[in-house]
């Protein structure tokens, strides 16, 4: 077997892979052994015919496909190792001869990892983020937590008003025809959330507990299609009006939604907290603008094959997401109205972008020498068992080399972004 190597552009290799006569005889034997006993030949029992009769009946290649198929998945792997290259994409693989006698052979154009020339990655200028945290900040994450632990009170006093919440009849008509989906008994509608047809809402205002309101709306226009557009009224009843009511802002308050015995030291908490996100939000920003400031300045020529690889990736995380939620992704395009095409097109900018941030940092770790040693490993890998609350060993067990090889690239990538920013001049 041999293995010859031709490099094209952008990126791209040409791998001409010849396998012996006899191991590609030897493949269509097995492939002959394998289906025998599905073709039907009259005269013979299923599986008895001769591979010779076979072939004359059906034509000499036959099995040529199978046997193709077998030898490729047999030698491919080993002969891409044997280059020594760093292959990104999935072969795009064709088969040149196939013939009985004569040696097998297949091509294999596949993208190799770029190379990059790397910008200048110590001293980039980055923005300098504002952190400050103000009262009004820590206002509104109280407020929050005071609408979290608010209740609703009935309302006896007074009739609806925005913000409220009521529980209704109604029954919707078009042209004096009911009409499905617009009848409902003791539904519950907060005034002002917007979950209603638009004008439905606002017309109860005013309306008092008990009392029976004609509305009149209008459905959008990209409503359902019986629907859209369509003047409607709805009969409505209103049986109770409640509203909420948020607790004090006091001691009591903090002792019920925190550790802590004061109001006073709860929001010096939750200031402490506000800045805590802040920082780390500042530290995300200026990291991504110093990434994208090397990207720019730096050169690297990547395969499209590459790209695309990037994006099948995404979209098969991005569907195995979506099943989890219990959401196939055939019905999640159905209810969008996109397709598989489209999505992968819309992925596009962000993968090339994925693949352009990896492959500087990587260059970045290579150049300042950031080998993640066994040690710094295993303590990434104790921290993972902290955080999923994992056995350390359970862990080990599930990684091999590959996986423990990528975790070292992983930890070299994070400190190359570490070792950018810590030198990088805020303007």
């Amino acid at each position: 077997m041999s293995t010859r190597i031709e490099k094209l552009e952008h990126n791209m290799v040409r791998l001409t892979v010849e396998v012996a006569a006899e191991a590609f005889d030897q493949a269509v034997k097995a492939a002959f052994n394998k289906n025998k006993n599905r073709i039907n030949v009259p005269g013979f029992r299923k599986g008895h015919a001769p591979q010779q009769l076979i072939e004359k009946l059906y034509g000499k290649a036959v099995f040529f496909d199978d046997a193709a198929n077998q030898l490729i998945n047999e030698t491919y792997g080993e002969e891409a190792e044997s280059t020594g290259l760093e292959f990104v994409s999935r072969p795009e693989i064709e088969v040149t001869q196939a013939e009985k006698g004569k040696p097998f052979i297949y091509t294999a154009e596949v993208a190799v990892r770029p190379e990059v020339e790397l910008g200048a990655y110590r001293g980039i200028e980055v923005a300098k983020q504002d952190i400050t945290v103000t009262d009004e900040e820590v206002d509104e994450e109280i407020r929050k937590e005071q609408e979290k632990n608010s209740r609703l009170v009935d309302v006896t006093d007074r009739a609806v008003e925005d913000g409220d919440t009521i529980t209704l009849d109604y029954s919707g008509s078009v042209d004096g025809e009911k009409f499905d989906g617009g009848t409902a008994e003791n539904q519950t509608l907060v005034i002002g959330s917007h979950t209603f047809i638009p004008g439905f809402e606002e017309q109860l205002i005013g309306t008092s507990a008990g009392e029976t309101k004609d509305i009149s709306v209008t459905f959008p226009e990209d409503y359902q299609k019986d629907l859209a557009g369509k003047d409607a009224v709805f009969t409505c009843t209103v049986h109770k009006i409640q509203k909420k009511e948020l607790p004090a802002l006091d001691d009591e308050f903090a002792q019920d939604v925190s550790e802590f015995d004061t109001l006073a030291e709860y929001k010096e908490s939750v200031k402490a907290s506000i800045t805590a996100r802040k920082q780390q939000e500042a530290k995300t920003a200026q990291e991504n603008e110093a990434v994208d400031k090397l990207i720019e300045s730096s050169k690297m020529d990547i395969p499209e094959a590459m790209i695309d690889a990037q994006v099948t990736q995404m979209y098969q995380d991005y569907a195995r997401q979506l099943q989890s939620q219990g959401i196939p992704i055939d019905m999640y395009l159905q209810y969008t109205g996109s397709s598989e095409a489209q999505m992968k097109e819309q992925m596009r900018p962000q993968a090339l972008k994925q693949i352009q941030t990896r492959l500087v940092l990587e260059e970045v770790a290579k150049d300042a020498h950031l080998e993640t040693t066994d040690l710094r490993l295993e303590e990434e890998i104790d921290k993972i068992a902290k955080r999923y609350q994992m056995e350390t060993d359970k862990i080990k067990e599930t990684m091999g080399d590959y996986e423990r090889k990528q975790m070292k690239k992983d930890i070299a990538v994070q400190e190359a972004i570490s070792l950018i920013i810590d030198t990088a001049k805020e303007v």
